[in-house]
């Protein structure tokens, strides 16, 4: 492995995901990031011309700014271990787990990781079963209000909160316009919290919490990218002891699905109190309103350094 000023990084952003836009604006943020210590960095979409110049002059390492499925779901991940390029984020395995929100929480529930009680359900066996019969069954087994979401998405893309039963139709559908699976959880009351987490060689460590107090209560895709819409508190108005079992409990997740490198872990923490994971993202947002940047700012440390130091991390393993 070369000095930090010999090290070549490619950092894939773009896409075809609807998340195109935020991930192309993460990428720059890392390459810029990147930059600033040295390291030769460039900013490379994920199309048809990435094989070949994979092929033809490969980097030191990728860091993986895509958001959605090319970036999430473990495919990409996959190719680059075919290729031999080392990567910055969780293996291609874990990535596939991390993604798929049922999947990800059976994982968390058998590791005993408190997470909302949940339904998944496939558009197909929506419409096969009869939806008005299936959604009473919903409200019965999970009652009001839930959150219904995308199974594999990110952004808030496709994510609506319902309050009552008649709501709950238009959330469906609303969903499956992002992915043909929608996970129905029960909504829990209370502090939406994000925490950071990184390995920069001496273990997994949490970053100060984020608080998110999005204007209208919902993060959706518009409060999480559109300025004035969304309050963050660093660290969040928590409790001591409560702050600390929200860490503790993120810290556990993060360590069940077997996660690598960074990872940010969303949390909704009770009125009581008590932690809830809600979901994982192995390649979270780097934009000016994104989550772990926010908590590698409150830390006092800086995004390049970290992102110089996962980059060397990864050029260890390949």
């Amino acid at each position: 492995m070369g000095t930090r000023d010999e090290l070549r990084v490619l950092v894939l952003a773009g896409g075809l995901s609807y998340e195109r836009d935020v991930s192309l604006r993460s990428g720059r943020r890392i390459v810029d990031a990147l930059r600033s210590t040295g390291m030769t960095a460039e900013l490379h979409d994920a199309d048809v011309s990435l094989l070949p110049a994979l092929q033809a002059d490969p980097p030191d390492a990728v860091v993986i700014a895509l958001h959605g499925a090319t970036g999430e779901d473990g495919s990409l991940r996959g190719v680059l271990d075919l290729c031999g390029v080392p990567y910055v984020g969780a293996d291609a395995r874990t990535a596939r787990i991390a993604w798929d929100k049922p999947s990800a929480k059976a994982r968390l529930r058998e590791e005993g990781i408190p997470t909302p009680d949940w339904v998944a359900l496939p558009h197909d066996r929506f419409s096969e079963l009869g939806a008005v019969a299936v959604l009473d069954r919903i409200v019965d087994r999970l009652g009001l209000p839930l959150m219904v979401k995308p199974a594999q998405g990110g952004s808030g893309l496709g994510a609506a909160a319902v309050q009552d039963a008649a709501a709950l139709p238009a959330a469906m559908v609303g969903c499956f316009a992002y992915d043909s699976t929608a996970l129905v959880e029960r909504y829990i009351p209370g502090t939406s919290v994000a925490v950071s987490i990184i390995d920069l060689g001496t273990g997994p460590e949490t970053l100060p919490i984020v608080e998110i107090v999005p204007r209208d209560g919902v993060y959706d895709y518009a409060a999480r990218y559109t300025a004035g819409l969304t309050t963050w508190h660093v660290p969040a108005r928590l409790a001591p002891a409560v702050a600390e079992r929200v860490s503790s409990t993120a810290l556990a997740a993060y360590q069940a699905l077997g996660l690598r490198d960074l990872s940010r872990i969303d949390v909704i923490v009770s009125e009581d109190g008590e932690p809830f994971v809600l979901e994982c993202s192995v390649s979270p947002g780097m934009t000016e309103t994104s989550l772990l940047p926010l908590a590698v700012q409150a830390a006092g440390v800086d995004l390049g350094a970290v992102l110089g130091a996962l980059v060397e991390r990864a050029t260890g393993r390949g």
